[in-house]
């Protein structure tokens, strides 16, 4: 065959296929979301092997093996007992809280590691909304967005580096911001859940926190939070959210699930200048390791495959489960 140019050439070798890679994977572009409770024993999660509902000690062990393997990055998300959930979730902003808590022993003890949070209601809502329903069953964005604010600069207080709204309030991003700012903490990013898809992906997630709606005697819950998450057949709904988050005041843009929204990162990546944050979650890792445990895929080849895909899109950042696990893998070549 005569052909000018063969694509094949630079196939030939592993050297070859390095020296001419697009997109690297790297343990700093993880942040590793760890969950945390009250017991004093670390606490195995069933449908997310690997996974533990940390202690408090379990917690600073392995924020310090996630250091040493390269990440730089943690989100911290609390299991709440079920005596402090109310309907306002008010102990959200309690600054003796477990998250406060948690933050400040991890800056004590681990200074140099970036401590992300989740500003949400549902671990603390014995309604397990992201916000507060009201007795009509109706989850109330503005009412929401002042206990946010009172959670966000509670976690700023504690010494969070980034504030992560999650909760998917209108405005919630603006508000946030003016109330960091007016407590001077103007230097406390904001990294926004921006086009978080009302999806099936986030059982094992809910497994873990026990934040799944739940029914209440009197009052009707909506059954899921269709009404304030994304639907997953909107594309063009994601650069509305996202341009509304940069105005707002927004540092880092996120796409949830990250594996089934693939096209929503790309397009954001060309929509707007800041970091953009993949969020592969709990259902991606558990199918993952399910299979895994099977025999039926190569976990470490998928996983880093499936972390790949995060950049190829547009992705600058991404939260996995897998971060340790794929940390190790890149270090070991």
């Amino acid at each position: 065959m005569e052909l000018s140019y063969r694509p094949r050439r630079l196939r030939r070798t592993p050297a070859l296929r390095a020296l001419v890679r697009e997109h690297h994977v790297r343990p700093t572009d993880f942040i590793y979301p760890l969950f945390v409770h009250e017991g004093a024993t670390n606490e195995p999660i069933g449908a997310m092997p690997g996974a533990s509902r940390w202690s408090l000690e379990g917690l600073v062990e392995e924020v310090g093996r996630a250091w040493d393997l390269g990440i730089r990055a943690v989100v911290l998300f609390p299991k709440v007992a079920d005596g402090l959930k109310t309907e306002d979730g008010a102990e959200c902003f309690n600054e003796g809280g477990l998250i406060p808590r948690a933050i400040r022993r991890l800056k004590d003890t681990h200074p140099g590691m970036t401590i992300m949070t989740d500003v949400a209601l549902d671990p603390y809502s014995c309604d397990g909304h992201d916000g507060i329903v009201s007795a009509e069953g109706v989850v109330l964005n503005d009412e929401t967005v002042a206990i946010l604010c009172r959670q966000a600069v509670a976690q700023a207080q504690a010494g969070a580096d980034l504030i992560g709204p999650s909760d998917m309030m209108d405005g919630r991003v603006g508000a946030i911001r003016e109330a960091l700012d007016a407590e001077n903490f103007e230097h406390v990013g904001i990294i926004s859940y921006t086009a978080k898809y009302a999806s099936a992906y986030y059982g094992p997630f809910r497994e873990a926190l026990d934040s799944a709606p739940r029914a209440a005697a009197g009052k009707p819950i909506p059954k899921d939070k269709s009404t304030y998450q994304m639907d997953a057949g909107n594309g063009r709904e994601a650069i509305t959210e996202a341009q509304l988050d940069e105005a707002e005041g927004a540092d880092i843009l996120m796409v949830k699930p990250g594996l089934a929204y693939l096209d929503i990162i790309y397009r954001l990546r060309g929509e707007s200048n800041l970091p953009i944050a993949a969020y592969n979650v709990s259902g991606e890792y558990a199918m993952v390791k399910a299979a895994s445990e099977r025999g039926w895929i190569d976990e470490r080849a998928v996983v880093l495959e499936t972390l790949l895909s995060f950049k190829r899109a547009g992705a600058d950042l991404i939260l996995t489960y897998h971060a340790c696990d794929a940390a190790q893998w890149l270090r070991q070549g």
